[in-house]
C-alpha cells in the first residue's frame, strides 16, 4: 500500500490506503529497503501509526503528514545502525493500524452454559449477541497480541476471542443472579452489566469495547414448556375446567394425533354408556307416566361431542372433510 515501488531505491512516501474495512493492522511491504532521510509519512484520520526498530517501538504517529528527520522525530537520533550521519537513510518497521470502529462483531456460546436457577434447579441455556470495539493503545496492542503478523484482520481476532466471551458471560450471569424467567425481559440491564465485567480482558490487548449486545437466549426446552403451560393459562384465566377444555381442544385439532390407549378406551366406554343411557331413556318414556314428571335428558357439552365426533372419525364412520367441518363449527362454539 506504499506509493514507493522497486523503481526507487528508497521509500520517500509511506501510506495506506485500507483495500478492506476489515484490516486492523498493516505492515509496510519495504522488501528490505531503507526509509530516505526527510521521508513523507501520511496519516489519515482513523490511522495511528508505529516504527520499530531492531524489533523495539521507536515512535508513534497520529493522523497528518510527518517529515520522517532528526529535527521533527528526535527519537530518529536514537536509532542503532545510523552509521552515516544524520541525512543517511535508516531502516525501520513501519506498520499502519486501523483505529475505526469495527462493528457487529458476533459472539456466542459454543456450548450451553449451566445456570442454576431457584425454581428450576441447573439448566443449560445458550446465549447470541454482537459487540463493537476499536483500538485504543497501540504499543499495548502489539506487544500483547499482534506480534509480527504482517497484516491481521478483524476476523482473526474475532475468532480468537470469541472463546473468552463465553465463560466471561456465565460469570456475569452468575453475579447479576437473575433468575431464568427474568432474563428475557432484562436483556438492557444485562447488557450494561455484562460490558464492564468483560471489558477488563480486551484492554489487556489495548482494545476498547464501544458496545457489548445481548440479542437472544435459547432456552431449555422444559422451560419453554412451562412458558406454553403458562400462556394458555394465562389466556382462560384461573378457570382449571376450562384450562383442561382448551389443552383437550388443542389436541383434537392436531391432524394425525393419536389418542392413547386408556383415551381410546374412555372414549368407547362413554359411546357405550351414552346409546345406554338413551335406550333407557327411550324405555322410560314408553311408561305411562305423565309426560311433566319425566326428566328432559341433558345436553352434551361441546367438549364431549368433540370427544365423540373424533372417536367417530377414527373408527371410520365419518369422512375427514365432514370431521374437520363439524369440528371447526364446535370449536367456534367454546
Amino acid at each position: 500500500m506504499s506509493s514507493a515501488t522497486s523503481n526507487f531505491p528508497f521509500l520517500e512516501i509511506l501510506e495506506w490506503v485500507e483495500h478492506t474495512p476489515n484490516t486492523m493492522m498493516w505492515k509496510v511491504p519495504d522488501g528490505d529497503k531503507e526509509i530516505k532521510n526527510g521521508a513523507q509519512l501520511i496519516v489519515r484520520e482513523s490511522q495511528q501509526v508505529m516504527l520499530l526498530n531492531e524489533g523495539r517501538i521507536a515512535d508513534v504517529f497520529r493522523p497528518g503528514t510527518h517529515t520522517l528527520n532528526t529535527q521533527n522525530v528526535p527519537v530518529l537520533s536514537r536509532i542503532r545502525g545510523w552509521k552515516y550521519g544524520f541525512e543517511s537513510p535508516f531502516k525501520a518497521d513501519v506498520y499502519f493500524f486501523s483505529t475505526k470502529q469495527f462493528v457487529n462483531l458476533k459472539w456466542g456460546t459454543p456450548s450451553p452454559i449451566i445456570l442454576r436457577d431457584p425454581q428450576f434447579g441447573q439448566v443449560r441455556i445458550r446465549a447470541f449477541g454482537s459487540y463493537n470495539v476499536r483500538i485504543v493503545d497501540l504499543p499495548r496492542f502489539f506487544k500483547e497480541y499482534a506480534g509480527t503478523y504482517p497484516e491481521l484482520s478483524i476476523h482473526e481476532f474475532q475468532h480468537q476471542i470469541r472463546d473468552f466471551i463465553a465463560p466471561k458471560f456465565g460469570e456475569a450471569l452468575a453475579v447479576l443472579n437473575l433468575p431464568l424467567l427474568d432474563i428475557a425481559r432484562n436483556l438492557s440491564l444485562l447488557n450494561q452489566s455484562i460490558e464492564p465485567l468483560i471489558a477488563p480482558y480486551f484492554e489487556e490487548f489495548g482494545i476498547a469495547i464501544t458496545q457489548f449486545t445481548v440479542t437472544s437466549f435459547n432456552l431449555p426446552e422444559e422451560v419453554t414448556g412451562y412458558y406454553d403451560k403458562v400462556t394458555g393459562m394465562n389466556m382462560v384465566g384461573n378457570d382449571l375446567d376450562k384450562f383442561q377444555q382448551f389443552n383437550t381442544a388443542l389436541a383434537l385439532s392436531k391432524d394425525g394425533n393419536v389418542v392413547s390407549g386408556g383415551a381410546q378406551q374412555g372414549v368407547a366406554m362413554g359411546m357405550i354408556l351414552n346409546e345406554v343411557s338413551q335406550i333407557k331413556q327411550a324405555t322410560t318414556t314408553s311408561d305411562p307416566v305423565p309426560k311433566e314428571s319425566v326428566a328432559p335428558a341433558e345436553e352434551p357439552t361441546i367438549m364431549e361431542k368433540l370427544t365423540q365426533l373424533k372417536a367417530l372419525f377414527d373408527g371410520g364412520l365419518i369422512e375427514e372433510q365432514e370431521y374437520k367441518e363439524k369440528k371447526t363449527e364446535l370449536l367456534a362454539r367454546l
